[in-house]
């Protein structure tokens, strides 16, 4: 595997374990207060659709042509990846709360537990069903979005389907572990390397979808990618200072 191909694994892996701990927690915060009989059934119903969209989504891909195919997923990876990397640089200065996987479970079980009771059919609790199918369904097609767009514009479909799978049977295997929502994963930090990666694949993509020729092709992300992260690193860096500078003036003023 060249240092595209390990790029690529380690981008979908992140960027899916993200993806992967947001969907756990729905689901254990529905198993846990409404009952699991019913989030199973909304999980199984979420990824039977999820499957589907795979089939007809995947062989789609192929038929788009490859320059095409980089302009627009490297803009959406532009869009995607600033996003995160907003963010987290945002979060990492001070300027935006952590984000608190723990307190969006107790969120998702303070609403879950108000919530209708009834069900529809072989449903018993259709909350339940409806909130684990979501959460599953949302967070898995961002999974295959990832998967498909990455595979296909590397080439590489084989490598990025196994980077997502080994994020999402590692997220659950941790899941059925401790059940409970995995708050001590430093989601934050991921965001943060994930919004590089994908910055940095949507400039790659998007440039040569464009007509640039990188030098030494995909080896040019292992420069792009460090170039990226150091860029977002002096910003929190910056950033920092000049909050503490604000904060430093706001008091002497009082």
């Amino acid at each position: 595997m060249n240092g595209g191909g390990y790029a690529l694994a380690v981008t979908v892996f992140l960027a899916c374990a993200v993806e992967a701990v947001e969907a756990l927690t729905i689901v254990l915060a529905a198993g846990t207060s409404r009952g699991w009989r019913s989030t199973l059934q909304g999980m199984v119903a979420a990824l039977a659709t999820l499957a589907v969209v795979v089939a007809v989504l995947g062989p789609a891909v192929q038929f788009v042509p490859l320059t095409v195919l980089r302009v627009v997923v490297g803009a959406l990876l532009l869009t995607f990846g600033l996003q995160w990397l907003r963010k987290a640089v945002l979060r990492g200065s001070g300027y935006k709360a952590l984000h608190d996987e723990a307190a969006a479970y107790e969120r998702e079980i303070a609403a879950a537990a108000t919530a209708s009771t009834g069900g529809r059919g072989s449903v018993h609790d259709w909350y339940a069903f409806t909130l684990s199918f979501k959460g599953i369904f949302l967070e898995g097609l961002e999974v295959v979005f990832i998967v498909v767009t990455f595979g296909a514009n590397q080439h590489n479909v084989p490598v990025a389907a196994l980077g997502a799978a080994l994020a999402v049977l590692a997220v659950a295997l941790l899941g059925v572990a401790v059940r409970a929502p995995l708050a001590r994963v430093p989601e934050n930090t991921m965001k943060f390397v994930v919004g590089v990666m994908l910055t940095s694949f949507g400039i790659f993509w998007s440039s040569e979808g464009a007509g640039v020729s990188w030098p030494h092709a995909d080896a040019a992300l292992l420069v792009l990618v460090p170039a990226v992260a150091v860029v977002g690193i002096a910003t929190v860096f910056l950033l920092g200072r000049i909050r503490a500078a604000a904060l430093r003036a706001a008091e002497v003023s009082q």
